[in-house]
């Protein structure tokens, strides 16, 4: 797949801005108010102007933070981003943030995109920021603008110029073709990596996006493969003779933490993906699986039945230190560790109802944010805030992928071509 390449520079302020600017979102408490903002589209390229500038209010909104105003309602017609808006004119709407830009063809054949971010009420410049890009690049700079007016005004990074990978499912229930996909965050720019000739499941990105881990059952065989998104390349993850799954990298992708099924027994390994060397970290005789590594790559979180019944343990790097940390009613797996380091998502099974859930890394603060009857497979974006997972839909009638804030508000169903599961959220693009 073809890398871009974006190069970016400040813009100087035209109006000195506040020491403390008064427009914040404070992302912690979900917002049930969200902040309206307008959004003209960008000057210049009448069609690439209106295309960067839809795909930005769609970003804000989808956020649940920001409530992006209908054009057609401006009293402003914006002709000179360069000029100080008339305040009183956007006041007028309502509109607490206004975002004005402009798109350029540059003589090499680039496209220069120039955007500000006014605080109407504050009557100041917050932001000013240009990037030069290929033209056909342009949905990734209308991401990357919605990431810097979010991080400006929440404070918190944003998670617009991600990727997806899932698991992209078509046919009958009981002849289900499963095919490895990816996809921008916003469900456009979808593409299929493998043709369906074999299952594949649980993929999950390197941290550089650019190498995905997933199980395959390439041969009949469950494995671990590694597929090269810049290349197209399809790696077998060691030559076992029984079935490995579960795959995580470690935060630095130098590792990977795996569950290797050997006599009956499913434990967990690291392996040195330069060496290929294998380092066991469980040997319990439980089903332990599902590792997922702190952010620090200090400790592993895993599942595991060895109490009698599947729940979540903690354990150094090493294998050391192995504890139970979930004590909640009903079976808990699937643990994923936020980007942040402060909680850990985790999927809870009650009788025939799946819930995505949440704690922190010492088990404790438990909390149910979703209530949809089968989800399950949480993910996190890369700032921590905002989860994906999978939701079955009743009898058997295909999944879908959704996301739900970490408050457990703004849920909202994440568009893909036809039924999709298993979503894994890969960091900012570099």
């Amino acid at each position: 797949m073809k890398k871009f390449l974006v190069l970016f520079t400040a813009l100087a302020a035209l109006w000195t801005a506040p020491a403390y600017a008064a427009l914040q979102v404070d992302v912690t408490q979900g917002n049930a108010q969200p902040l309206p903002i307008a959004i003209p589209d960008f000057l210049g390229d009448p069609q690439v102007g209106a295309n960067v500038a839809g795909v930005v209010r769609a970003d804000l909104e989808r956020s649940g933070l920001f409530r992006p105003l209908d054009p057609h309602g401006f009293a402003e017609h914006v002709t000179n981003i360069n000029a100080v808006p008339n305040f009183g004119s956007w006041r007028a709407i309502t509109a607490q943030g206004l975002v004005t830009g402009q798109v350029t063809q540059q003589p090499d054949g680039r496209l220069r995109v120039d955007f500000r971010l006014w605080d109407v009420f504050g009557q100041s410049q917050m932001l000013g920021l240009q990037f030069f890009t290929t033209p056909e690049n342009w949905r990734r700079i209308a991401h990357m603008v919605s990431d810097a007016i979010y991080e400006r005004i929440t404070g918190e990074k944003g998670y617009f110029d991600t990727r997806i990978v899932f698991i992209s499912e078509s046919g009958p229930a009981i002849k289900r073709v499963k095919r490895l996909a990816i996809m921008d965050e916003d469900g456009a720019n979808p593409i299929f990596l493998t043709r369906g000739d074999y299952m594949v499941l649980t993929p999950r990105f390197n941290p550089t996006a650019q190498m995905i881990a997933y199980m395959s059952y390439i041969g009949g065989k469950p494995r671990v493969y590694l597929f090269d998104i810049e290349t197209g390349k399809q790696e077998r993850l060691g030559d076992f003779p029984n079935m490995t799954f579960s795959p995580r990298f470690s935060p630095d992708g130098n590792q990977v933490a795996l569950t290797l099924e050997t006599g009956g027994n499913s434990d967990i390994y690291v392996m040195d993906l330069r060496s290929r060397a294998m380092h066991r970290l469980t040997t319990d005789p439980g089903i332990d699986t599902a590792p997922s590594f702190s952010p620090d790559g200090k400790q592993i979180v895993f599942e595991s039945d060895r109490g009698g019944g599947q729940q979540i343990y903690l354990m150094n790097v090493d294998g050391s230190g192995q504890r139970r940390i979930s004590f909640g009613p009903g079976a808990n797996g699937t643990p994923v560790w936020s980007p942040r380091g402060d909680l850990i998502a985790f999927t809870r099974r009650q009788g025939v109802q799946f819930s995505i859930g949440v704690m922190r890394s010492d088990g404790s603060g438990e909390r149910i944010i979703t209530n949809g009857g089968r989800d399950e497979g949480p993910t996190w974006a890369p700032n921590g805030r905002v989860l994906m997972f999978g939701r079955e839909a009743p009898g058997g009638r295909g999944s879908s992928i959704w996301s739900v804030d970490v408050t457990g508000r703004n849920e909202r169903r994440v568009l893909t071509p036809g039924s999709a599961s298993d979503p894994a959220w890969s960091p900012l693009i570099q």
